[in-house]
């Protein structure tokens, strides 16, 4: 709190503040790991990094949703290539452990070593938040049996669809859907059944549309390679 008011950090609520501090945490932590690490010689000169399981170490009993926004924000942001293939891999295994009932997510080891870096991502997380922060202000428990555990088995399974769009190296096929499956992921957060309604309608209806342009793309290059015969 500052005397003109409280700093933009104490204005966030829920997911947000919660992964800014989960990040803040880390990078306080980096350099202790990184002296730890037998490779001292290029502690000092490397950028600040974590494993993806330091996160979710962090995390309570909300983890599918916070792992699922934390990785779904790089896919809402056009222009960036890569990163959204490497993270829908993850968010595969998270949403096909919710559609089998797993209450507490489980990471391949490989996945759980992943490491990213934590400038890099906060980051992601600010401009994330600064163009989609108001949803989160929004966000309030409604809904409560669209978010109960049975319900989260169902969403689980439906979120593979749009998770499924963002790993294909197309254009087109990854900001939309991160958006639907970051405001499901808020909508677990917050226990909100409207956000996470909303957010599979987006990512269905990109999916959906993709499909059908593509189908109809596909019938006119036919057309045209055989002469309409």
């Amino acid at each position: 709190m500052t005397e003109n008011g409280p700093t933009p950090k104490e204005k966030m609520r829920g997911a947000t503040r919660v992964l800014h501090d989960i990040l803040d945490d880390l990078k306080r932590a980096a350099p202790e790991t990184a002296a730890a690490s037998s490779d001292a010689a290029a502690a000092p000169t490397a950028a600040p990094s974590a494993a993806l399981g330091d996160v979710v170490d962090r995390l309570d009993e909300r983890a599918f949703g916070f792992l699922l926004l934390l990785l779904a924000l790089p896919c809402c942001l056009p222009f960036v290539y890569l990163l959204p293939q490497i993270v829908a891999l993850p968010m595969l295994a998270l949403a096909g452990q919710m559609a089998m009932g797993t209450r507490h997510p489980w990471l391949p080891q490989k996945l759980h070593d992943r490491r990213f870096e934590i400038a890099a991502f906060s980051n992601v997380l600010a401009r994330a938040e600064k163009y989609g922060g108001w949803l989160e202000r929004i966000a309030t428990p409604r809904l409560r049996p669209v978010t109960s555990h049975l319900a989260l088995r169902i969403i689980g399974g439906l979120m593979l669809l749009p998770i499924a769009s963002i790993l294909m190296p197309f254009p087109l096929t990854n900001t939309v859907p991160g958006i639907g499956v970051a405001i499901a992921a808020l909508g677990i957060i917050e226990r909100d059944g409207v956000l996470v309604t909303g957010g599979l309608l987006i990512g269905f209806i990109w999916v959906l549309l993709l499909i059908f342009v593509g189908a109809e793309t596909l019938h006119l290059v036919k057309d045209w390679l055989t002469g309409g015969a």
